[in-house]
């Protein structure tokens, strides 16, 4: 009886001594740094990789609506309640400035041509009546206060037909049809809707035979050569990217699509989000407003720091840390994490280029360490 129980005892002494001796080589050198040899590395599956100073600017990854810059676009107005009578463009066509877009039959258009036609009338007959009122006063025929009372209604006939020429001029009329006017021409019923700027038509808001009020819109234009990106992030993630302006935006799955960032709204919404506002300056032929990207936010302080994977940092209490190779073993060296992402660390500390850290088996690594007189 006593003879089984020793070999029990024995069997269970070995589970506890085996893995003392696997790691007895594994002798402190120093505080942080212990030994840990070539076959050890091998047997444990520890991986190293070699630290290289880069001016990675990869960060998080977030999504984000193509929007138009602002200043962009430019809503169409009826100028004149009227009937649409003829569409000259549709939509996703591109325009010039200045093309005709439709045509618009309004009643009101011949009203404000007649009143130009009327007061011109009226500021020829002044302006005689003015020419003739100085030429008796300078003869000494009548008092001075004459020629004022005439210089004053010259002016008020003059006002009245700048006026009139404005309000055709808002109805859609070019200088040379008013110039026209003035002259005898005849009065039109039709007014063309034209681009003020050239762009791409967006959203079309009416048909031939449609009745409009005035200012009713009657389509959209955009620049497409001008687009914005309105990046959502959550709250508590801002402090981990570079929200500054004039930091880099990546478009992922989109080649050689780039942005900058522009500014970060100043509250956040119902559900915790924040909106990055950024401009695309390069590619953004390659997108439309409206649809929904994947970006990449660089980290904050990117320029900074080295990019390590997200299994080589451990730790121990409420410090991080990176097992350094060395040429007894291992160190372990505290390192202040600036930002995660994905598989991936930012961090700073005492590294330096060409150096190489545990990427695999760290856990072992922490625990030979820890056992070995590292930090409790």
């Amino acid at each position: 009886m006593l003879y089984r129980f020793s070999r029990l005892a024995l069997g269970r002494l070995a589970v506890f001594v085996f893995p003392c001796l696997i790691a007895a080589p594994l002798a402190a050198f120093a505080a942080d740094e212990f030994s840990v040899s070539a076959a050890q590395m091998q047997s444990l599956g520890v991986q190293v990789q070699r630290l290289e100073k880069s001016d990675d600017s990869s960060g998080q990854t977030y999504s984000a609506r193509v929007v138009l810059a602002p200043g962009q676009e430019q809503v169409v107005s009826a100028p004149l309640a009227g009937v649409i009578d003829q569409l000259l463009v549709a939509e996703n066509d591109a325009v010039k400035a200045g093309q005709p877009l439709m045509r618009l039959i309004s009643p009101e258009l011949g009203e404000l041509q007649l009143k130009l036609m009327e007061v011109d009338s009226s500021s020829r007959l002044s302006q005689k009546a003015l020419q003739r009122e100085r030429q008796l006063f300078s003869e000494g025929i009548i008092p001075e206060r004459r020629v004022q009372e005439a210089e004053a209604a010259a002016a008020q006939d003059a006002a009245r037909k700048r006026q009139a020429e404005v309000a055709l001029r808002l109805a859609g009329l070019d200088s040379a049809r008013i110039r026209s006017l003035t002259n005898g021409s005849n009065v039109e019923s039709t007014v063309t809707v034209r681009a003020k700027a050239a762009g791409m038509v967006a959203e079309l808001s009416v048909k031939p035979g449609q009745r409009v009020q005035q200012a009713d819109m009657l389509l959209r234009i955009y620049n497409p050569g001008k687009l914005g990106l309105d990046i959502q992030i959550p709250s508590a993630r801002t402090v981990q990217i570079s929200g500054s302006k004039g930091a880099p935006i990546v478009v992922l799955g989109r080649s050689g699509v780039l942005g900058e960032a522009l500014s970060m709204s100043p509250s956040v919404s119902d559900n915790q989000i924040l909106t990055l506002k950024a401009a695309i300056t390069k590619g953004a032929e390659q997108l439309r407003p409206g649809e929904i990207v994947q970006v990449q936010v660089p980290f904050a302080g990117a320029s900074e720091g080295w990019s390590v994977p997200l299994q080589s940092v451990v730790r121990q209490g409420d410090k991080a840390y990176v097992f350094v190779r060395t040429d007894k073993g291992f160190v372990a060296t505290p390192v202040a994490v600036l930002a995660s992402a994905g598989q991936t660390m930012r961090v700073t500390g005492g590294l330096q280029a060409g150096q190489e850290i545990a990427t695999a088996s760290v856990i072992a690594l922490k625990a030979a360490w820890q056992g070995k007189g590292g930090s409790n």
